[in-house]
């Protein structure tokens, strides 16, 4: 089975993919990482970020093992990961990446801003994740300053609503829930009960199947 999460950054889809992957015995992959790692490895070979040769060789040698440095989650390498994504031969390699990780069995939970619209289409459960900017603001905050960064609640909700903006008109793979997608809003949940729902989601769409 794959379940493909979708949402807007800080709707807390990571968090959720992680334990749902964990409550099924699949394997997650927070596909936004594999951005970041690219761009972190342009950063720091000091590339351009707009360099396209060097960006596709970069996402041609990522290294799974590296998906869970901390660094990967700083502001920084997240709006550097923004611009890399713009690449189209670059999202052509990760695409290729996902799609095969989603193969590869027992099952797999896939979390991003485009799984089941484009990198899995076909996903047996799609989740779209949602949450209000204030409260994604709120989250990212404390994150951030969890990590010792010195982070502004206004200004990072300024910079979730441009991200919103520019993911949501991007001509290439738009941030949007797929036509089947099941909206999942947990702007008031905490993460068991976010958990409950997706897993009841999860669930009915396997017993509509038989």
């Amino acid at each position: 089975m794959i379940i493909a999460i979708d949402g807007p950054a800080a709707s807390g889809k990571g968090t959720l993919g992680k334990r749902l992957a964990h409550h099924y015995g699949y394997r997650h992959l927070d596909t936004g990482v594999i951005y970041r790692a690219v761009a972190y490895a342009m950063m720091e070979a000091g590339a351009e970020l707009t360099n396209e040769v060097l960006a596709v060789a970069a996402a041609l040698e990522l290294d799974p093992e590296k998906f869970g440095n901390p660094i990967l989650k700083t502001q920084k390498v997240g709006d550097a990961a923004s611009v890399v994504s713009a690449i189209p031969k670059v999202r052509e390699v990760l695409v290729n990446f996902q799609r095969q990780f989603a193969a590869d069995p027992p099952g797999a939970v896939l979390d991003g801003r485009d799984i089941g619209t484009v990198i899995c289409p076909h996903a047996d459960v799609k989740i779209f994740v949602v949450a209000d900017p204030r409260v994604r603001a709120r989250r990212r905050t404390l994150e951030a300053r969890s990590r010792g960064e010195d982070a502004d609640e206004e200004a990072v909700l300024a910079d979730i609503l441009k991200r919103d903006e520019r993911d949501q008109n991007r001509p290439i793979a738009p941030l949007r829930p797929a036509a089947d997608a099941h909206t999942l809003d947990n702007s008031n949940l905490d993460i068991e009960a976010g958990v409950r729902a997706a897993i009841a989601i999860v669930e009915a769409a396997r017993a509509s199947r038989g």
